[in-house]
């Protein structure tokens, strides 16, 4: 069984791709690492990244489990090395295969995608400039697909495909 981790700053698109992977290959399971960490109000400190890892890591180990589970989608912003090794590290115990991308794009595509999600409460002005200074870490990670000129559609065939 594969997992593939979509990484990337917050309106980039890790969401809308990993739905689309997992709507159109069946017996995927989609996990937003989000839920494993809705705490209200938010609180991004090491106890509850290392609380929402944990999570992550359990809800893979119950989807391995499974029969009719063939793929794990994780997404995730995942910004700090230790939480994304944590992760690796994880997946790894349970001898499952992973893929990693992170996704980027150029700072006006991004502003793009940010102000047509119309759906999602983060999307606000402080939150779109986090987003953007976010861009340089991202973009210099090593499993990166920049997705300024791709549809959904096409970055998720990269993704399927090994990019």
């Amino acid at each position: 069984m594969k997992v593939i981790i979509l990484n990337g700053p917050m309106g980039v698109g890790k969401t809308a791709v990993g739905k689309y992977i997992a709507e159109h290959t069946p017996g995927t399971a989609f996990i937003d690492g989000d839920w494993c960490f809705d705490i209200h109000p938010f609180i991004g400190n090491r106890e509850t990244k290392a609380m929402a890892v944990d999570n992550i890591l359990h809800m893979i180990g119950n989807y391995k489990k499974c029969s009719e589970c063939k793929m794990i989608v994780l997404v995730w912003l995942i910004d700090n090395a230790w939480v994304y090794d944590a992760i690796i590290e994880g997946i790894k115990k349970l001898n499952l295969e992973i893929e990693s991308v992170t996704l980027t794009c150029n700072i006006v595509t991004l502003n793009n995608r940010w102000k047509n999600d119309k759906e999602c409460p983060w999307r606000t002005e402080e939150w779109l400039k986090v987003s953007t200074d976010s861009l340089s870490y991202f973009s210099a990670l090593d499993n990166v697909l920049d997705t300024t000129n791709l549809t959904i559609e096409a970055v998720s065939e990269r993704i399927m495909k090994g990019k």
